[in-house]
């Protein structure tokens, strides 16, 4: 990463960290710089914008920033993921030595809390697959990219987003997760193709129509913006389906782990379908596991969903 060297030591740490989102984009890599530019969105509010040195980032100071934070109701996961934005900040000063190692961070929270990941269950796919959404086109995409995530193992936006036609071919689908750079295959099934075709019209080499064909940081931008639209369409979806618990675009990802173990599909088939190599566990005893292994387990999941729609699960209500 080409990230700004600085050898003034007088550089203060919200400039520090200034630099380091120019090098960020400067790299293409808009996501990082967007997490840390909230990151310092956060910290300026509670330091101001003036002129704070890195000898000023003490223990004292960072406990004062982290209780500030949680006294605003900012989520531990959240609190801790901007504490290890600046950590790593902090660290990267020391190795320019623009400050002396103190080590301000050593008595805050920076794990990752588990939280309680929200699935629907079958029922809801079948009934979101059925509902007549022909005259709303943008209902109609956000309800695809939902279903198109579930039956791809639990595809993230990110990936459908930038999923390219050239990435279908041979009968399956292979991309590279935007999160962990890993390569995934799912074999190409009859319900992902119908809904790829509805948007085949499209002049551009992205399969759904997110993102135009421009530079990266534009489609990172049509990027952002696709997402946030997407989950505003998926709350109208989860109001005409009645649902309690809302839609949201991590939660076809969720529910294809939920179903899938349902129907006694091993967690380890389960934790190499959607692409948790980075997992410690996951590594040791599933680095050789056959794709078809995963394929076998989609097809399963998908047949059942089709036998339970034949069977008379079909959408509620006039909609």
């Amino acid at each position: 990463m080409t990230l700004k060297r600085v050898k003034c030591k007088k550089m203060t740490v919200q400039e520090f960290m200034r630099r380091q989102i120019e090098g960020l984009e400067d790299d293409e890599r808009f996501g990082t710089a967007r997490n840390y530019r909230k990151a310092l969105n956060s910290f300026t509010e509670y330091a101001g914008d003036g002129h704070l040195s890195f000898a000023a980032l003490t223990e004292r100071f960072v406990a004062g920033y982290n209780a500030w934070l949680l006294r605003r109701g900012v989520v531990r996961n959240t609190v801790s993921f901007y504490m290890r934005i600046w950590r790593a900040v902090y660290n990267r000063a020391v190795g320019q030595r623009l400050v002396e190692q103190a080590f301000p961070f050593r008595h805050v929270y920076t794990g990752i809390a588990r939280t309680r990941k929200r699935a629907v269950g079958e029922e809801v796919i079948v009934r979101l697959a059925g509902l007549d959404l022909e005259s709303s086109r943008p209902l109609r995409l956000a309800r695809d990219l939902f279903l198109f995530s579930f039956y791809t193992r639990g595809m993230a936006f990110v990936d459908m987003a930038y999923l390219k036609k050239t990435d279908v071919r041979d009968g399956a689908i292979r991309y590279v997760r935007h999160k962990s750079a890993q390569v995934l295959s799912v074999r190409l099934e009859p319900c992902m193709k119908e809904i790829m075709e509805r948007y085949a019209f499209s002049g551009s080499s992205y399969v759904f129509p997110l993102l135009t064909d421009g530079g990266e940081g534009e489609a990172y931008r049509q990027y952002e913006s696709a997402l946030g639209y997407y989950n505003r369409c998926l709350k109208r979806l989860s109001d005409l389906l009645g649902l309690e618990q809302g839609l949201s675009s991590y939660m076809s990802r969720h529910s294809w782990a939920s179903v899938a173990r349902n129907h006694q599909v091993p967690v380890a088939v389960i934790s190499e379908g959607m692409g948790h190599s980075s997992e410690q566990t996951t590594r040791i005893y599933l680095a050789a596991l056959e794709n078809a292994v995963i394929d076998d387990a989609n097809r399963r999941i998908i047949e059942a969903l089709k036998m339970k729609r034949e069977k008379g699960y079909e959408s509620r209500g006039d909609y």
